[in-house]
């Protein structure tokens, strides 16, 4: 006499095993389809972690509306600024929009969240005096002068950010030409011209230190700036620098690398440039992230009614 299997039913998956899948599932999604930059895919990954901490053994699939409202106000209650808690919320936004792609959800619940109002804060420039004194701050004596000096000029130059400056190769500058190619957000390339000053300081640091840097180490690394050990220079380290020749000739302790961006593009567009050409070497793909330079120096907006307007 045949005896009869049981069909066992498959266990039905653990919240935290279905939550670490779809976490790493995402990041993948966001490198290779959506070709995000290393650093996005790790501030997605992190809002997510924060996200499934607030969901707990809830199920996903079963939150309703008002439920997923609490969370906004769970992320006030953790005391984030209203810019981290709007971030917290896109991140999110993508998220159920991948899941509905995956087929995992129906409906995108989270569309319907809505993101605190923010003041535009007027970013912190430095006057043109404050730029000068802070090139000039690494002096010889100072270990990898010549790689800070030309690590202040590229970025002042530049503006690029300092993911941008720390991820440059060799091959991306252009000297003789006179420009450099920085590799933005999203894969995303663009020409910058180089002045005279950040030529000449980048070319003494390859002339001179660099290939020094580059031979402490078995394989030569293909990045521009190189830490003492021959190896790409961390952009935390570029803050830890900048800070320190900052508390040097006296500049607020609050500059960082940033700094030097917003103080490249207000002193473009104080200087009479176009505004989308300051947005083209920002690598901004909006002009309103790019228009908020334009409440930043004053004075080049009364030269500009006194030359033009006919009671001025």
């Amino acid at each position: 006499m045949k005896r009869l299997r049981k069909k066992i039913k498959p266990r039905r998956e653990s919240a935290d095993r279905e939550a670490s899948r779809w976490q790493e599932d995402f990041a993948d999604y966001l490198r290779s389809e959506c070709h995000l930059a290393a650093n996005t895919v790790e501030a997605y990954s992190r809002d997510l972690a924060r996200f499934y901490e607030w969901l707990g053994s809830r199920r996903l699939q079963q939150l309703s509306v008002g439920e997923l409202a609490g969370y906004p106000a769970w992320l006030t209650e953790l005391s984030l600024a209203p810019k981290s808690v709007t971030r917290h919320i896109a991140s999110l936004k993508v998220f159920f929009r991948y899941l509905q792609l995956e087929g995992a959800l129906t409906d995108n619940q989270a569309e319907l969240l809505s993101s605190p109002k923010l003041w535009q804060r007027v970013p912190q420039v430095l006057s043109e005096k404050q730029v000068d004194l802070l090139l000039a701050a690494p002096r010889r004596g100072d270990p990898c002068w010549q790689r800070d000096r030309a690590i202040l000029e590229l970025l002042y130059a530049t503006g690029c950010r300092v993911s941008e400056l720390c991820n440059l190769r060799s091959r991306d500058l252009h000297l003789k030409e006179r420009y450099c190619i920085c590799h933005g957000k999203g894969e995303k390339q663009r020409i910058v011209p180089l002045g005279t000053r950040a030529i000449a300081a980048v070319g003494s640091y390859l002339e001179n230190e660099r290939p020094q840097l580059a031979t402490r180490r078995g394989q030569v690394s293909e990045q521009l700036i190189l830490s003492p050990r021959g190896q790409g220079l961390r952009r935390e380290r570029v803050w830890e620098l900048i800070k320190k020749y900052a508390t040097r000739v006296g500049i607020p302790h609050e500059i960082s690398p940033h700094s030097l961006r917003h103080s490249f593009a207000t002193h473009l567009l104080a200087g009479g440039a176009d505004l989308r050409q300051v947005q083209e070497m920002l690598g901004h793909a909006s002009i309103a992230t790019t228009q908020i330079y334009t409440h930043v120096d004053h004075t080049r907006l009364k030269k500009v009614h006194e030359t033009f307007h006919p009671r001025a």
